[in-house]
């Protein structure tokens, strides 16, 4: 077993390096529960196996500008209802990026069409600009991790022997979140808000894809 292992250690990143590579850059909507539908754009690079199977890597952005609605209804709850005033300290300023192993299985269903489904898992990092609750109009950071997953199916037309081009519609899943902790400055009690960010929703998506 042991030289079997050192075998696949040795020689696998030259099969990988022999098969062609592709790149694709894809573009489209993508509506998280967390925030309104936005703009995202997303890169996927990786080897062609064989004509049915490529595998690789993805990464995305989608960055979204809100009103965290679930932590101006925490505020309200602990400290009053100051409903102006809460939500401009529960204004966020997101980007999500993904990043993630691919797979994508075609299915030939013409001799230039390929209907296919695509799957993915990873790694979620949310960068949060998030405004301070004492001086609202200044900004703190923060960041969080989660553990995300997509699957999904497109078809890809055969623009010429290394282009396709593609439509894409895919399910997307994770949900970071941390503990946001707030002084009262009028007693000292320091409260403990838990932002959850479910980023889990539809994603349609149209791109390119190139083979070198």
């Amino acid at each position: 077993m042991k030289r079997i292992i050192l075998i696949l250690i040795v020689f696998l990143p030259a099969i990988i390096s022999a098969q062609p590579h592709f790149g694709s850059v894809k573009l489209g909507i993508f509506n998280p529960s967390a925030t309104a539908s936005g703009f995202i754009i997303g890169y996927e690079g990786g080897w062609a196996v064989d004509n049915n199977l490529i595998i690789g890597f993805s990464a995305d952005w989608f960055n979204k500008n809100y009103v965290d609605q679930n932590l101006v209804s925490q505020f309200n709850n602990y400290y009053g209802v100051n409903s102006s005033l809460n939500e401009l300290r529960a204004k966020t300023n997101l980007h999500a990026i993904p990043l993630m192993g691919t797979a994508t299985v075609n299915f030939p269903i013409s001799p230039r069409t390929n209907l296919y489904l695509t799957g993915g898992a990873g790694i979620e990092a949310l960068l949060i600009f998030y405004s301070n609750y004492d001086n609202p109009n200044n900004d703190d950071f923060h960041g969080a991790f989660d553990f995300a997953w997509q699957i999904g199916s497109g078809i890809a037309y055969e623009l010429g022997p290394r282009s396709d081009v593609l439509v894409e519609l895919s399910y997307h899943n994770s949900q970071p979140s941390w503990d946001y902790n707030v002084t009262d400055p009028n007693t000292g009690r320091t409260r403990v808000f838990q932002r959850s960010f479910d980023m889990s929703g539809i994603m349609m998506r149209a791109g390119f894809r190139f083979y070198f």
